[in-house]
Formats: structure tokens, sequence, C-alpha cells
């Protein structure tokens, strides 16, 4: 696992989900970031899709005050 900083968060994330961070990091704007971001901090996790229509799913680590970014399969 990879740890980085987007948007002053620290996320988790496997190498092949770089891309996810890129959409993250440079895709949305700051206050789009932090919605998801905020949101996952509140209800322990926040569900989003890229531009290509790959669904994501941010975790909040509680006791590390980190981010962990995983795939998730469609239904």
């Amino acid at each position: 696992m990879k740890k980085e900083t987007v948007h002053g968060y620290w996320v988790k994330f496997p190498q092949e989900l770089y891309d996810a961070i890129r959409y993250l990091r440079q895709d949305l704007q700051y206050q789009e970031a932090k919605t998801l971001f905020e949101s996952a901090r509140s209800r322990g996790e926040a569900q989003f899709e890229d531009d290509m229509d790959r669904d994501y799913t941010l975790i909040y680590n509680r006791g590390e005050a980190t981010f962990t970014l995983m795939r998730r399969q469609r239904e």
C-alpha cells in the first residue's frame, strides 16, 4: 500500500488505484474533494465514481486519522 496526501488528507491505496488518486487530486476541485473526505470522516466511508465510471470507496480509519481508497465492484 502506498500513502500520499490528497488536498491535505492522508490516503492509503494500492498502486493500481493511482488513477483514482489522480482523479481526486486533479479532476475534482478542492471543495468537491473535501466534501468526499468529510463525508467519509463523519459516516465512516464515502462512495464515488470517476470520469471513466469506475467505482471507489473512501474509508476513514479513525485510529490513524487516515483514509483508505478501495475499488468497488458494481452490483
